[in-house]
Protein backbone atom coordinates (compact mmCIF):
# COMPACT_ATOMS: atom_id res chain seq x y z
CA UNK A 1 0.00 0.00 0.00
CA UNK A 2 2.65 2.01 0.57
CA UNK A 3 4.42 1.72 -3.09
CA UNK A 4 1.73 2.92 -4.39
CA UNK A 5 1.01 6.12 -2.08
CA UNK A 6 4.46 6.80 -3.05
CA UNK A 7 3.75 6.30 -6.65
CA UNK A 8 0.98 8.61 -6.35
CA UNK A 9 3.17 11.04 -4.42
CA UNK A 10 5.96 11.05 -7.17
CA UNK A 11 3.77 11.21 -9.58
CA UNK A 12 2.50 14.59 -8.36
CA UNK A 13 5.49 15.55 -7.86
CA UNK A 14 6.96 15.07 -11.21
CA UNK A 15 3.62 16.89 -12.81
CA UNK A 16 4.37 19.75 -10.68
CA UNK A 17 7.78 19.75 -11.98
CA UNK A 18 6.57 19.77 -15.89
CA UNK A 19 4.56 22.28 -15.26
CA UNK A 20 6.95 24.69 -13.25
CA UNK A 21 9.68 23.60 -16.70
CA UNK A 22 6.76 24.37 -18.95
CA UNK A 23 6.16 27.97 -17.59
CA UNK A 24 9.65 28.66 -17.32
CA UNK A 25 9.98 27.97 -21.00
CA UNK A 26 7.23 29.72 -21.71
CA UNK A 27 8.23 33.06 -20.11
CA UNK A 28 12.01 32.31 -21.73
CA UNK A 29 9.78 32.66 -25.32
CA UNK A 30 8.38 35.21 -24.14
CA UNK A 31 11.35 37.34 -22.48
CA UNK A 32 12.86 38.18 -26.22
CA UNK A 33 9.41 39.41 -27.95
CA UNK A 34 8.95 41.55 -24.27
CA UNK A 35 12.32 43.14 -24.37
CA UNK A 36 12.02 44.18 -28.43
CA UNK A 37 8.47 45.70 -27.34
CA UNK A 38 10.00 47.50 -24.85
CA UNK A 39 12.65 48.94 -27.04
CA UNK A 40 10.14 49.32 -29.77
CA UNK A 41 8.84 52.26 -27.64
CA UNK A 42 12.53 54.10 -26.37
CA UNK A 43 16.03 53.33 -25.99
CA UNK A 44 16.67 51.79 -22.33
CA UNK A 45 19.50 51.23 -20.30
CA UNK A 46 19.46 47.60 -18.71
CA UNK A 47 17.91 48.60 -15.20
CA UNK A 48 15.02 50.44 -16.66
CA UNK A 49 14.75 47.32 -19.36
CA UNK A 50 14.38 45.07 -15.98
CA UNK A 51 12.29 47.53 -14.07
CA UNK A 52 9.68 47.37 -16.74
CA UNK A 53 9.53 43.37 -17.06
CA UNK A 54 9.45 43.44 -13.06
CA UNK A 55 6.56 45.88 -13.14
CA UNK A 56 4.80 43.33 -15.57
CA UNK A 57 5.39 40.50 -13.48
CA UNK A 58 8.29 39.23 -15.42
CA UNK A 59 10.66 38.17 -13.24
CA UNK A 60 14.54 38.73 -15.43
CA UNK A 61 18.17 39.17 -13.57
CA UNK A 62 20.83 40.80 -14.56
CA UNK A 63 22.88 37.52 -15.42
CA UNK A 64 19.26 36.82 -17.51
CA UNK A 65 19.12 40.01 -19.34
CA UNK A 66 22.94 40.47 -20.70
CA UNK A 67 23.28 37.44 -22.74
CA UNK A 68 20.34 37.72 -24.32
CA UNK A 69 20.87 41.50 -25.52
CA UNK A 70 24.20 40.78 -26.38
CA UNK A 71 22.86 37.77 -28.48
CA UNK A 72 20.08 40.30 -29.98
CA UNK A 73 22.59 43.38 -30.57
CA UNK A 74 24.86 39.82 -32.15
CA UNK A 75 21.95 39.51 -34.71
CA UNK A 76 21.73 43.12 -35.53
CA UNK A 77 18.58 43.35 -33.82
CA UNK A 78 19.58 45.98 -31.72
CA UNK A 79 21.87 48.64 -31.54
CA UNK A 80 23.28 50.79 -28.51
CA UNK A 81 24.86 54.32 -27.90
CA UNK A 82 26.61 55.51 -24.90
CA UNK A 83 24.56 58.42 -22.93
CA UNK A 84 26.68 60.12 -20.44
CA UNK A 85 25.12 59.51 -16.69
CA UNK A 86 24.90 62.26 -14.04
CA UNK A 87 25.17 59.30 -11.84
CA UNK A 88 28.46 57.76 -12.89
CA UNK A 89 29.91 56.20 -15.95
CA UNK A 90 28.08 56.64 -19.29
CA UNK A 91 25.38 54.15 -20.17
CA UNK A 92 24.86 51.85 -22.83
CA UNK A 93 21.37 52.39 -23.98
CA UNK A 94 19.85 49.79 -25.90
CA UNK A 95 17.22 50.61 -29.27
CA UNK A 96 15.79 48.12 -31.72
CA UNK A 97 17.53 48.53 -35.38
CA UNK A 98 15.38 48.57 -38.51
CA UNK A 99 16.43 44.82 -38.71
CA UNK A 100 14.84 44.57 -35.16
CA UNK A 101 11.77 46.59 -35.72
CA UNK A 102 10.82 43.96 -38.93
CA UNK A 103 11.80 41.43 -37.15
CA UNK A 104 9.58 42.37 -33.97
CA UNK A 105 6.68 42.95 -36.65
CA UNK A 106 7.37 39.41 -37.77
CA UNK A 107 7.14 38.02 -33.88
CA UNK A 108 3.91 40.33 -33.68
CA UNK A 109 2.46 38.49 -36.85
CA UNK A 110 2.99 34.92 -34.93
CA UNK A 111 1.12 36.34 -31.44
CA UNK A 112 -1.30 37.16 -32.70
CA UNK A 113 -1.82 34.19 -34.65
CA UNK A 114 -0.58 32.28 -31.69
CA UNK A 115 -3.01 33.75 -29.18
CA UNK A 116 -6.10 33.81 -31.81
CA UNK A 117 -5.38 29.75 -31.85
CA UNK A 118 -5.38 29.64 -28.17
CA UNK A 119 -8.30 31.35 -27.57
CA UNK A 120 -10.17 28.93 -30.42
CA UNK A 121 -8.91 26.11 -29.03
CA UNK A 122 -10.48 27.01 -25.24
CA UNK A 123 -13.95 28.02 -27.14
CA UNK A 124 -14.32 24.54 -28.55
Amino acid sequence: MHSICGMHIFAEIINEMNAENVKSQMRKGTLEYCILLLLKKEASYTSDIIQKLQEAKLIVVEGTLYPLLTRLKNSELLGYQWIESSQGPPRKYYNLTEKGESFLSELEISWRELTDTISHIRNI
